[in-house]
């Protein structure tokens, strides 16, 4: 993939990008002693990094799976319009020439507003649309923003088209042609902020993305790119920033704090390597992280090898949050240095839509409004997640029933054609619901609200327990006897709700009194206990498949099919199809939870 306009060169220093702070400076990442030069006080600026992550194609507080606006138990509001009254604020507040705009990555994939310009109204169409992420950010001005791993969901063309479409770098230090092992996009940006002393400073910019992107978006980046590790990338380009004058140096970092990594050891990277960064690159001063979906609002990382404290900060998700990193400097022997950085961040909550972003994006978001509400069929009875998590509910046999019925039909007169079909599928939000009567685009689409794709695999009875037993460590282990309260039931060792499977196919019970690894009772096939050699194909998410949630067995299992198109799409062509759906006859309860046999609910 050769380099894109806006790549890497060695004078970058002209391209713009940064991270934005307001508000109070905490603890020091670095302490200086400072004597006058000639009994003059030293020279001092401070400045001020905005920073955004995981923004999932949010430009309006509006829902468009509930097509209402946003609202969560905590009353957090989303979108870019609210960022971009919060920005407006801090730059008033600091002057604009002494803010920078950085975001983390997770722009384009998340809403029906991002997937209907990747899909319905492409951008990548001739004369096509402007994104509307790409026009709210170009909006408010961002310098900057790093690749996350959702910008490759639809494929390496949308993504470059995106980045035409924005004013800004999209930066990834660790995303290299798989060829040439050069950058493909953009590895820093180097902005320049004047100071009143005569003597700007440099901010240098660093983008990092994460190597779960090999993959979870194998089939968009097979063969074409690479995504080493961010602690290696950040100990190549930090010394050269600082060597090129970079008086402050940012690592913007689609990736989360916690040193963990969701696929386990099939690549030799870490998932959540952001602390680890600062821990082990000297030379960095804050980092702005991602992907992990927590409000991070001040943490603070000792490098190891020069004992200085790096400040990192983490503002939600969905612009729920604005990031500020606040700057002292000083002007100390020739050079600007840090005195002191600290983070905070503000609520979107606490402001309304900036006007200048929703009437520039009316048009858009009603197409979309439009595109959701149109009607696909009907349904004979409502059906809801609100259970889902803790018990075999008939939404989620839709799900697998859509999936297996599809599988079957593509392994007809194939090989594999006489092969009993199971088929997984999580609850992959608590609040998705088919109402009776009209069913429309947003009610099917909001059972999966991820891009994933659907595929077979090749497993056996014995692979099949192994994968449950997995799957039941969701489940916090609940004596028998013991009150069961739903709350503290699931999500044990924080494992996300759309890191649990049911499997459709067979039955089985969860024994939640046991142990993890003995968990799974009566696992049985047609009424009988099932036989450990006995083949079965698998209907899979692409993200399961290719080891997403480290789940056992299937990442290495035979492919017998693959397809491109969503399982939502595939979901709402089923209900388009049948014209009416009818729980009576899909649903059954092929799994529960059990304590020493007894049924918990």
């Amino acid at each position: 993939m050769p380099l894109n306009r806006r790549t890497f060169l060695g004078t970058s220093a002209a391209a713009g990008a940064g991270v934005a702070i307001v508000g109070g400076a905490a603890g020091p990442a670095a302490a200086h002693g400072h004597g006058h030069e000639h009994g003059r006080p030293p020279k001092r600026y401070s400045f001020t990094v905005m920073g955004t992550t995981d923004l999932h194609g949010n430009v309006f507080n509006w829902d468009y799976f509930t097509d209402k606006e946003f609202d969560d138990k905590a009353h957090n509001d989303v979108g870019l319009a609210k960022i971009s009254t919060l920005v407006d604020q801090v730059r008033r507040e600091k002057g604009r020439h002494n803010t920078l705009m950085i975001d983390a990555g997770d722009t384009i994939q998340g809403t029906q507003l991002s997937y209907y310009y990747a899909k319905i109204d492409p951008i990548t169409a001739k004369r096509g649309p402007v994104h509307p992420m790409a026009q709210a950010m170009n909006a408010i001005g961002y310098d900057a923003a790093a690749l996350g791993n959702h910008e490759f969901n639809y494929g390496i063309p949308v993504l470059r088209k995106f980045e035409e479409q924005c004013d800004f770098p999209l930066l990834g230090a660790n995303a290299l042609d798989a060829k040439t092992l050069r950058p493909a996009f953009a590895p820093y940006v180097i902005k320049r902020l004047r100071t009143p002393h005569g003597r700007d400073v440099k901010v240098a910019i660093l983008g990092l993305t994460n190597p779960g992107i090999a993959i979870w978006d194998k089939a968009n980046v097979g063969g074409k790119m690479v995504f080493p590790g961010l602690e290696e990338q950040a100990a190549k380009y930090v010394p050269r920033l600082r060597s090129m004058g970079a008086d402050v140096v940012i690592v913007s970092a689609h990736s989360g704090n916690s040193g963990t990594s969701s696929y386990g050891d099939q690549i030799p990277y870490v998932e959540n390597a952001a602390g680890l960064v600062a821990e082990q690159v000297p030379g960095i001063d804050a980092i702005l992280v991602g992907h992990a979906h927590l409000e991070i609002p001040e943490y603070f990382v000792e490098n190891k090898e020069t004992g200085k404290k790096v400040v990192l900060s983490e503002p939600l998700k969905w612009g729920q949050r604005l990031t500020l990193f606040d700057f002292d400097l000083v002007w100390e022997k020739g050079r600007w240095v840090v005195e002191k950085a600290g983070s905070q961040v503000l609520n979107s909550n606490t402001v309304a839509e900036d006007p200048k972003i929703t009437k520039m994006l009316a048009d858009e978001h009603t197409k979309v409004v439009a595109y959701v509400n149109q009607v696909i069929g009907t349904s004979t009875a409502a059906m809801t997640t609100a259970e889902a998590a803790w018990k075999d509910e008939p939404i989620i046999d839709l799900i697998n029933v859509v999936q297996a019925e599809t599988v079957k039909a593509a392994l007809a007169g194939g090989e594999y054609a006489a092969l009993p079909v199971l088929s997984q599928a999580s609850c992959f939000s608590r609040t998705a619901q088919i109402p009776a009567g009209n069913v429309t685009i947003k009610d099917a689409a909001g059972l999966y609200p991820f891009e994933n794709t659907l595929e077979a695999r090749l497993v056996t009875g014995a692979q099949i327990r192994d994968y449950l037993e997995f799957s039941a460590r969701y489940y916090v282990q609940t004596a028998a006897g013991a009150p069961v309260d739903t709350a503290k039931l699931t999500n044990a060792d924080n494992t996300p709700d759309y890191n649990y499977d049911a499997v459709s196919g067979l039955t089985y019970e969860i024994d939640i009194a046991k142990p993890n690894g003995s968990r799974i009772v009566n696992l049985s096939f047609e009424g009988k206990a099932i036989d450990p050699a006995a083949q079965f194909v698998l209907a899979v998410n692409n993200y399961r498949a290719s080891g997403g949630g480290n789940f056992p067995h299937v990442p290495a299992a035979k492919q017998l099919w693959a397809n491109s198109e969503e399982i939502r799409n595939t979901i709402i062509a089923w209900v388009q199809a049948k014209g009416s759906v009818d729980g009576a006859a899909f649903a059954s309860v092929d799994w529960r939870l059990t304590r020493d046999g007894s049924p918990v609910f």
